[in-house]
């Protein structure tokens, strides 16, 4: 599942960060990386290269992004990986879409800066669109890890049916990573499920994809985004995942603001799939 590997890159330390990540898992699973480069020049520009690659513009970038791309290629956490080499002039998002189907790649490692929790982490950039969008998972890592050794996977859900094609991915990654599923509904005043309720909806989506280890958890909180920050807190949690709505992206859960002192504990990586 983790074989190809697509990492965008600006060769900010942003996008290092997610370098890393993805170096560490294609080692771990025996995968290849794509580092794309996008090159977002004018419009006019693009129009002229696409028939006339050999203007004086098209060689220039094109050598900047090879000269960036063999630099990136001296980091030792990339010793021994399998790197080609990318690049694209489409916009950003749309370029990183369509380099995902031309290659068949099954999951996006992306960097953020994100200036305070969740919905601020993917606003204002190219993230929040792929995240919205992408048709694979996208995991999107917001400051530097060490190391990423995923033992404990927060699966956020409402549990409906809309949900379970992208649970059954999660639970595909998470049995491949050889993690432990932490099934979570959060329960706030205006969005509550008796603890039978949630069980049942818990169980019907275990007995579907069955994670190889998990538990299923209700959370009580203010709100479904501090809950489950709360919730990935409380367990220590490496990686917390949740599905996305195409129309609607992460404004679906998060459309409320994140108090200071919970921004920090939005540091771990975050992993999203469409429904």
């Amino acid at each position: 599942m983790l074989k190809k590997i697509l990492v965008p890159t600006d060769f900010s330390p942003l996008a290092e960060n997610a370098l890393k990540i993805a170096a560490q898992l294609a080692k771990q699973h025996n995968g290849e990386i794509y580092l794309l480069h996008m090159l977002e020049l004018p419009l006019s520009q693009i129009d002229a290269m696409s028939s006339h690659s050999d203007l004086p513009e098209a060689m220039f970038f094109m050598k900047l992004a090879h000269k960036r791309f063999e630099e990136a290629m001296e980091k030792d956490f990339l010793e021994g990986v399998t790197v080609h080499e990318t690049v694209n002039f489409h916009e950003t998002a749309d370029g990183i879409l369509e380099t995902c189907k031309q290659h068949k790649i099954d999951i996006v490692v992306m960097g953020s800066h994100g200036a305070s929790g969740f919905k601020e982490m993917f606003i204002g950039s190219n993230t929040e669109k792929v995240v919205r969008t992408s048709e694979v998972p996208v995991l999107v890592i917001k400051n530097e890890h060490s190391a990423l050794n995923i033992k404990d996977f927060v699966y956020a859900s409402s549990f409906t049916e809309e949900n379970k094609k992208p649970f059954k991915k999660a639970v595909e990654l998470a049995n491949n990573l050889g993690a432990r599923m932490h099934l979570l509904v959060i329960n706030t005043v205006n969005n509550f499920y008796t603890t039978a309720e949630a069980e049942d909806m818990m169980n019907s989506f275990v007995a579907y994809s069955k994670p190889n280890s998990f538990t299923e958890n209700i959370y009580n909180d203010e709100t479904i985004e501090k809950g489950i920050l709360n919730f990935s807190k409380l367990i220590g949690a490496d990686l917390i995942g949740m599905s996305t709505h195409g129309r609607q992206g992460l404004a679906h859960f998060f459309n409320g603001s994140i108090s200071e002192d919970l921004v920090n504990h939005a540091r771990r990586p975050v992993i999203t799939f469409k429904m």
